[in-house]
């Protein structure tokens, strides 16, 4: 039985066509269920159930979609490219751009099975030990993607990493611009102004050239925690790009508090006050690991770590536009009035060194 309860559903999958597809990919099974995973902001995810194995399809939500935030085949292409690398992934099955199946490009890979941090600390957490593994384990995995040999797998010419810092901030400053506007009318934040000018000021022009997963962050892990805990898989690569892996650093970065932080909260939503609990890496015992890693040296990184918050703020300010517009039905949205505001007081704390 599938999940063909809503129109948006009927909108994701035509179950006919996906169902001779996979026949003709996988062969045949005695069972086909297809069931919508309801987390996630970006691609949309269907696991699928075949005779005795689980798989799972991953598109880009239907209607127009922003090409580079919902690229499926992108994200395909680097999963591919690093199925026999150091890095945790699943297993990818085939690809297809035949908008006649499901309605848009999509791709198979494996379903793995683990836990995935989200929202609190789940129960499979019991100890500091573990705790510490999970800070110094996201690190670990941060520098095998960026210590991949790109060429060498295949991803040679699959970004633009000369100007690529530069590039981050233009766009970003952009997307600020876009969203601005519409929600200026309802405020303004003279600090997202002083910040642009700050990064346009300071984009490092020296960084390394590495894969960049582009949302490497706790929610985009999956582990499996017990007496021998190990990582399941890197998720969500429809982002990555060859570019300044710093980047990717200080994005972790800014989901991961401090005891001396004036705030909780990370993202647009979430507060991950669990992750002060005994045990968890601070966040320069995270940087040094990551240079003791890599042979990298994190300079600038006030600038990396004001730029995470800076391109959370963007997002925020571009869900604020779409519920006032009332293109949105998200709780969330609304909470961006102030919350952008408080992402970009937080970067500028960052950018004095206060914080």
């Amino acid at each position: 039985m599938s999940d063909r309860d809503t129109d948006y559903f009927d909108r994701l999958v035509d179950l006919d066509a996906l169902e001779a597809f996979l026949e003709t990919h996988l062969g045949p099974a005695a069972t086909f269920e297809v069931h919508r995973h309801p987390g996630g902001h970006s691609n949309e995810t269907l696991f699928i159930t075949w005779g005795a194995e689980e798989f799972v399809v991953r598109r880009p939500p239907p209607g127009e979609t922003a090409d580079t935030a919902h690229d499926v085949i992108r994200e395909y292409t680097v999963l591919e490219a690093l199925q026999d690398s150091d890095v945790p992934i699943p297993t990818t099955e085939v690809a297809s751009e035949d908008h006649d199946i499901i309605g848009s490009d999509f791709y198979v890979m494996e379903k793995k099975d683990g836990v995935v941090i989200r929202e609190d600390e789940p129960e499979e957490v019991t100890d500091p030990s573990q705790r510490r593994w999970i800070g110094t384990e996201m690190i670990d995995t941060l520098a095998a993607i960026h210590g991949v040999d790109h060429e060498k797998v295949g991803l040679d010419g699959f970004g633009r990493p000369d100007g690529f810092t530069q590039r981050q901030v233009d766009r970003w400053e952009q997307q600020y611009d876009w969203a601005f506007e519409t929600t200026a009318e309802e405020r303004e934040i003279p600090e997202v102004h002083e910040l642009t000018d700050w990064l346009q000021n300071n984009v490092p022009t020296d960084h390394p050239h590495a894969l960049v997963h582009g949302d490497y962050k706790l929610d985009n892990v999956m582990f499996e925690l017990g007496s021998e805990p190990k990582t399941v898989a890197v998720l969500d690569w429809e982002m990555s790009t060859i570019g300044d892996p710093f980047t990717d650093l200080g994005w972790l970065l800014s989901y991961w508090p401090d005891e001396s932080d004036e705030t909780t909260k990370v993202g647009t939503a979430k507060d991950a006050a669990y992750l002060l609990r005994n045990g968890y890496p601070a966040r320069d015992e995270l940087v040094e690991r990551y240079e003791s890693a890599t042979g990298y040296t994190f300079e600038n990184d006030r600038f990396y770590r004001a730029l995470a918050y800076y391109k959370l703020g963007g997002i925020g300010e571009m869900f604020f536009r779409r519920h006032l517009e009332g293109n949105a039905a998200d709780d969330r949205y609304p909470l961006m009035e102030e919350r952008v505001p408080e992402l970009a007081r937080r970067a500028l704390r960052i950018v004095e060194g206060s914080e």
